[in-house]
């Protein structure tokens, strides 16, 4: 990372290509973001990691897979296996490794350090089948190693010789609450202990997060180390010989090392400067962390102890947070946050100032401070302070994609984004709409591009209006709008990778690692022989069953190969996908209306199920719930759900923009007395205009809101923009195109190769899910207490 920095910065300088650059790199890919190294295990991919695109900066020769193993400071020559370079100019970016304390065996075969994405292939590999794990070391390293066995289903184990977690970072009492919070995510810890002989830690994967050593092996061509190791530099990055120079985790600047990416950043473009005939040198490092540990925020910043500490911490929500102040409690010199880290960009940012405000005021709201001084650095990743950040403002960076290509503030670790933010709404400036830092658009304005256009692909959409590769938030975004154009199956091509979990399997990922299966029950009105298969398919993959809210069977502890065949048995039954895994339509949820109930007054059945079968499929920016009561009673709860519809003598009121979930909110009312033609043309027009208009990942109620509903009235009955007709035509192309989704993959045997628990073990299921018996049902046995 910090030599990928350090060419970046050596190219951006040297505008007129007096350096020419050879990177000699020891793995074969080139830098990815080592911050980000446990997203791995949560399914990010090599390429979303990496920092470098291929091409990037112009006129840097990269050479992969070949290090140098050797430097002649006289001749000025580096030299791999397999040849020699020349240089003016040798910069040293070595990095560290990952250091294994003396134990015996740890050279066994289930020992593992967490170092580099070949490390965690190889942990990944050898804890297939395999059930407890043993981490060494309570640092950020070892909590992330932690979390990454727990994701591969072991058994886990924290082993640190310090008296609590996170040593460096946290006091005792920040690291007891993290302790706490730890333990309760079934993860044993032991602090205060030592390790002698892995064959005591009884375990099936051991991993070593101890700390690091740096790589400082071409010192012995003649350079100084430092005391505990390290090339030993001046603050301008310079070694002791005149042409070398040495930066990130390999240098000892006045023999100190700093592990953080942050310093290395800093070393880097030091010397980038120098070499270009600048006087840089490296201030003290901001050694500032955040992080999010096993879903606990964790954070310090600046000193963490000094003369006056302002401690808050309460045990019953897990949130710890202690303040160190001058002895006149006038200046903030640092602190430490656990389990609520939401103030640290205010509060980092404020170090060497006053506080701004008081902690209870801060931790209840993390809102970020105003009047922050110039000097006031809000970025320490790249060491942006808030007058850099103005002067950008002031050269036109207005939103915060610009801010980041302008200052790379928000690049790094992103901690300080909410700060950025709340610097532009300080600065005047209403913020940007874009989707994303990919595409300087909305929601609504690509859904008008791809329609217009017809674009029918993510890569013709970032080549025809976007920029980069895309990311977690374009991308889904731009599938959805795709499958709601009817763009074909959401596994089709490359649409596939677009997808999020749940989509790319069809099934909710559930906490074991199993799938739940919803077939579509239109309106909860199932047949007998239906019912019996279920019940059957239930029985015979030993799937738990449970009746949903939305009148319908969900069957939970699907193994990812079993789907295919589960649904076979379905589909052959006459069941389709219910799309409980999609930003779709989910149920229409109906009472029983006046075939059966003496207060019913119209077919509420029978209207749910024309309408759950028309807009069966629909992809929508936000999943969308339906129902209809047959009478003012209400059964159904309609104005809970994003349409709702209730009987009237006259025939059916419409309400619109109702949810439960965490937010609840009563749907408002739209129409009344409709016929069942005109409810059904006015829906369409409310769906449809919803599907093109509304933001990522809106619900109809905040989006009927911010219309108003007035306006939304004017639109889809008074037909005010002209719109009426292509909205309807758009829902009758859906109607007709619908395809079962389910019934497509079993067609397709390209889609059905993607169920596997293993792509190079394609037979083998997933040997981390088990399960117990609980009331006559499997379920799932949770992490940590398994046999």
């Amino acid at each position: 990372m910090v030599g990928q920095r350090f060419v970046e910065a050596l190219a951006a300088r040297d505008v007129d290509r007096n350096w020419a650059v050879t990177v000699l790199a020891e793995e074969n890919r080139r830098a990815y973001d080592r911050v980000r190294l446990s997203a791995y295990f949560e399914g990010v991919t090599a390429e979303e990691l990496t920092l470098a695109p291929p091409g990037v900066p112009a006129g840097a020769d990269f050479v992969l897979g070949e290090p140098a193993v050797s430097v002649d400071l006289a001749s000025r020559t580096v030299r791999t296996e397999a040849q020699s370079f020349g240089y003016d100019a040798l910069v040293l970016a070595t990095g560290s490794r990952a250091f294994v304390p003396p134990v015996a065996n740890a050279d066994a075969p289930h020992c593992f350090v967490y170092r580099t994405l070949d490390d965690l292939d190889a942990i990944r590999a050898h804890a297939a089948g395999k059930r407890t794990g043993v981490v060494v070391g309570g640092g950020l390293l070892g909590l992330e190693a932690a979390n990454a066995l727990r994701l591969l289903g072991l058994s886990v184990r924290i082993v640190e010789h310090a008296p609590h977690l996170m040593p460096l970072q946290v006091d005792l009492a920040g690291g007891a609450l993290l302790r706490r919070r730890v333990q309760a995510l079934d993860i044993a810890v032991d602090c205060g202990e030592g390790v002698r002989d892995v064959a005591d830690l009884d375990a099936d994967v051991v991993v070593f997060a101890a700390g690091i050593r740096a790589r400082d092996e071409l010192a012995s061509a003649g350079l100084a180390r430092g005391e505990r190791g390290g090339f030993l530099v001046d603050p301008t990055c310079l070694t002791s010989d005149p042409a070398v120079w040495a930066i990130g985790e390999c240098a000892a600047v006045d023999g100190v090392t700093y592990g953080l990416v942050a310093p290395g950043y800093a070393m880097a473009e030091v010397v980038a400067d120098r070499l270009t005939g600048g006087s840089s040198t490296l201030d003290t490092p901001d050694m500032s962390t955040k992080l999010k540990l096993l879903g606990v925020d964790v954070a310090s910043f600046g000193a963490t102890t000094g003369p006056l500490d302002v401690v808050y911490n309460d045990p019953a929500t897990g949130v710890y947070a202690k303040l160190v102040l001058t002895d006149d409690a006038q200046t903030l010199l640092g602190g430490i946050l656990v389990g609520d880290a939401s103030a640290y960009p205010a509060l980092r940012a404020s170090v060497g100032g006053p506080l701004p405000g008081t902690l209870a005021d801060l931790m209840a709201s993390g809102a970020a401070p105003v009047g922050l001084p110039d000097s006031a650095q809000v970025c320490s990743c790249h060491a942006v302070t808030k007058g850099s950040f103005l002067d950008a403002v002031a050269d036109g960076c207005v939103d915060l994609p610009a801010i980041k290509a302008c200052t790379k503030a928000g690049t790094g670790c992103g901690s300080c984004v909410p700060l950025l933010k709340s610097l532009l709404a300080e600065a005047g400036i209403v913020q940007s709409t874009h989707l994303c830092e990919h595409f300087a658009y909305s929601r609504q304005e690509l859904f008008d591009i791809v329609r217009v256009r017809g674009i029918g692909t993510f890569s013709e959409l970032v080549t025809a209006v976007g920029t980069g590769r895309g990311c977690d938030l374009c991308k889904p975004a731009v599938a959805s709008i795709l499958a709601s154009l009817g763009g074909g199956h959401i596994l089709d091509g490359e649409q596939a990778a677009l997808q999020d979990t749940n989509d790319h399997f069809l099934a909710n990922l559930q906490k074991d690692g199993t799938y739940s299966v919803v077939p579509r029950v239109p309106a909860g009105e199932i047949t007998p022989e239906k019912l019996i298969v279920i019940g059957e398919v239930a029985r015979d993959f030993g799937l738990y069953t449970k009746i949903t809210g939305g009148q319908r069977v969900d069957l939970f502890g699907a193994r990812v190969e079993q789907l295919p065949a589960i649904w076979r048995r379905l589909v052959d039954a006459g069941f389709e996908s219910g799309h409980a895994y999609g930003k779709a339509l989910r149920t229409v949820k109906s009472c029983v209306g006046d075939t059966w109930c003496r207060y019913g007054v119209q077919d509420s059945v029978g209207l749910a199920v024309a309408l759950e079968l028309r807009y069966r499929g629909l992809r929508a920016p936000h999943k969308i719930k339906a129902a209809v009561s047959g009478c003012a009673r209400e059964c159904a709860e309609a104005r809970g759900k994003d349409f709702g519809v209730i009987a009237t003598e006259n025939g059916w009121n419409l309400y619109v923009g109702g949810n439960g979930g965490f937010r609840p909110r009563h749907a408002d009312l739209l129409l009344s007395d409709l016929s069942t033609a005109d409810l059904v043309r006015y829906v369409d027009r409310f769906l449809m205009f919803y599907v093109r208009t509304a933001d990522r990942l809106q619900r109809t109620s905040v989006w009927v809101e911010n219309l108003g509903l007035d306006y939304l009235r004017d639109v889809i009955v008074e037909d005010t923009l002209g719109v009426a007709e292509d909205l309807d035509a758009a829902m009758a192309r859906h109607v007709d195109g619908y395809v079962d989704e389910w019934r497509a993959v079993l067609d397709d045997p390209a889609k059905l190769r993607r169920f596997v628990s293993f792509v190079n073990a394609p037979d083998t299921p997933d040997p981390t899910i088990s399960f117990t018996v609980e009331r006559g049902q499997p379920v799932p046995i949770s992490i940590g207490t398994r046999p």
